[in-house]
């Protein structure tokens, strides 16, 4: 005889017979818990599974971010949801205590940065695109690399003879370079107009690095190995 599932217990997201204060804060708590206990960015149609329909979420992150000022960690909005970051000024301390970050990996090189910030402006795009738009070819060992690190990933195919695949960034890209959305990437002609970008130095391969790497002073580490290319 097949054994009955047990009937899940409600779970009261409204919390009505709380008064306010204690609502909200219970609301707080919820939300934090999530997130902390999540290993990757939390949504806001995930969050709002927690919390009761008249609360503002935003209003509740603003809230835990304030009681967090200070401590050594913090919440940030990062990949299209919010995330428990460790404050960079204590990433020296965590290195000493537990050797994290300490391992010597291969970080991107110029023209793979250059490569991941053309796909971040202007995807989706094939490799051919981007060789033609860099007058010389892009080899699948780049986009592989990248393709590895969790930074691109296979678009649609594009209407082109051969329909080859274009490559997109990842949210895997949003995340390690503190993004929340594609918006966030600098604005292009605000670039130009400060006299940071041009399209010949795009050309010329030369670009600060640094416009990959958010508000971050320190120098990202990335994966070893490349993975096979799956272009036709």
């Amino acid at each position: 005889m097949a054994r009955r599932a047990k009937t899940p217990v409600s779970f009261d997201v409204e919390l009505s017979a709380l008064p306010p204060e204690l609502r909200w804060r219970e609301w707080m708590g919820r939300v934090e818990a999530v997130i902390f206990a999540s290993p990757a960015p939390v949504s806001r149609e995930v969050l709002a599974k927690v919390v009761g329909r008249d609360c503002s979420l935003d209003h509740l992150i603003d809230d835990i971010r304030a009681e967090l000022r200070g401590r050594p960690y913090e919440l940030v909005a990062v990949a299209g949801g919010w995330q428990h970051r460790t404050r960079k000024n204590f990433a020296e301390a965590i290195q000493v205590a537990t050797g994290l970050g300490t391992t010597e990996t291969k970080p991107l090189s110029p023209s793979e940065a250059l490569v991941l910030l053309c796909i971040g402006y202007f995807q989706p795009i094939t490799r051919g695109e981007l060789s033609q738009f860099f007058g010389r070819e892009i080899s699948r060992d780049v986009i592989g690399h990248l393709r590895g690190l969790g930074f691109i990933a296979a678009g649609p195919r594009a209407p082109q003879p051969g329909a080859p695949y274009t490559y997109v960034t990842t949210k895997g890209f949003l995340a390690h370079f503190g993004f929340d959305t594609l918006r966030d990437l600098p604005d292009m002609e605000a670039l130009e107009d400060a006299g940071l970008l041009s399209k010949d130095r795009l050309l010329a391969g030369d670009i600060p690095l640094g416009l990959m790497a958010g508000d971050t002073d320190e120098e990202d580490e990335l994966g070893e190995e490349a993975v096979a290319d799956e272009e036709n």
